[in-house]
C-alpha cells in the first residue's frame, strides 16, 4: 500500500516562502515519478511540478516557473517543493502524487497515488 503524507503548508504573506514535504512509504520508489498538484476552491486540480524517477528531469507549470523548485531525497523517500515569492493566487490545497514512470507525467489522470493534501494560504 502506497502512502504519501504532505506537510509544511500554512499561512504566509505575499512575497514569502514555504517548503512543502511529501514523505512516501509502502514500497520502493526508485522508479517513481513524484509530482505536486494544487486545487483552489471552485477550481480543478492543476499540475504544479514533477520530478523524474532518477531525479534528472523536472517540469513546472508556467505559473510557478522561476519561483518554485521541486527536489527529492531518495534515501528518505521524500520530495520537496520550495515555494518562493508566493502570491495570493498560489493559495490552494497542495497534493503530492506518485506513479511508476521514467518520464515526467503532468496530467492529473496519470497518477494513481495521492496524499491527503496540505493547505497553503497566501495573504495580500
Amino acid at each position: 500500500q502506497v502512502q504519501l503524507v504532505e506537510s509544511g503548508g500554512g499561512l504566509v504573506q505575499a512575497g514569502g516562502s514555504l517548503r512543502l514535504s511529501c514523505a512516501a512509504s509502502g514500497r520502493t520508489f526508485s522508479n517513481y515519478a513524484m509530482a505536486w498538484f494544487r486545487q483552489a476552491p471552485g477550481q480543478e486540480r492543476e499540475f504544479v511540478a514533477v520530478l523524474s524517477s532518477n531525479g534528472a528531469r523536472t517540469s513546472y507549470a508556467d505559473s510557478v516557473k522561476g519561483r518554485f523548485t521541486i527536489s527529492g531525497d531518495n534515501a528518505k523517500y521524500t520530495v520537496y517543493l520550495q515555494m518562493n515569492s508566493l502570491k495570493p493566487e498560489d493559495t490552494a490545497i497542495y497534493y503530492c502524487a506518485a506513479r511508476p514512470a521514467v518520464w515526467v507525467p503532468t496530467k492529473y489522470s496519470e497518477y494513481p497515488y495521492w496524499g491527503q493534501g496540505t493547505q497553503v494560504t497566501v495573504s495580500s
